[in-house]
């Protein structure tokens, strides 16, 4: 399953709205934040993203649309362990230094969103013990990522797709390692679907 939010819809949207977030960074912040505290944090994350929109701004129901767009198939794609989970990113046709960009961004929003969704001395002995610590010392150095320009682009790239594939399985692990610090959904209380 693939986001049916377009990157540059999305970015374009929060711009002319006067967010001062981006569509990497919002992305980002809301899978560290589902990670974190699961499925109930959707309308904080919302609150984030737009803070710096005003309630009655008529381009702000056009950013709210396509970010619970976002959020539904984030969520869904994390809560059901689907391997097609995806970063949100610019398109692959992109330079090379605008997607490493983005993906640095998205980086620093998945950390912020780890680590502020609650306040919990629990969450922060499990960010600060293996394997998470592990992966938030190798994001950190991510959010500093540009692309280098005296290599080739055909090194750049597979630096690049190394790198979208490391926090795509990262994403996942820390979802996967903080379940039981959430509350549960119904779909985890019924517990796993079966094969008909």
């Amino acid at each position: 399953m693939e986001h049916t939010t377009d990157y540059n819809a999305l970015a374009e949207a929060l711009r002319r709205a006067g967010s001062n977030r981006d569509a990497a960074q919002a992305h980002g912040l809301l899978c560290g934040r589902l990670a974190a505290t699961g499925g109930s944090s959707g309308a904080g994350w919302l609150d984030v993203v737009l803070e710096d929109v005003a309630p009655d701004n008529a381009l702000r129901r056009e950013c709210e649309a396509m970010l619970n767009t976002l959020y539904q198939s984030s969520y869904q794609q994390l809560a059901q362990r689907l391997s097609e989970f995806t970063l949100l990113l610019p398109d692959d046709d992109d330079p090379a230094d605008v997607r490493t960009d983005a993906l640095a961004r998205w980086c620093e929003g998945f950390l912020h969103g780890l680590v502020t969704g609650q306040s919990d001395a629990r969450l922060r002995e499990r960010l600060a013990a293996e394997p998470l610590s592990d992966m938030i010392r190798d994001l950190l150095q991510i959010t500093q990522a540009t692309a280098d320009t005296d290599d080739d682009a055909e090194t750049n790239e597979q630096a690049y797709t190394e790198l979208v594939e490391y926090m795509r399985v990262a994403a996942q692990l820390a979802y996967e390692e903080l379940v039981d610090l959430r509350p549960p959904t119904a779909a985890e209380k019924a517990g796993p679907a079966r094969a008909h």
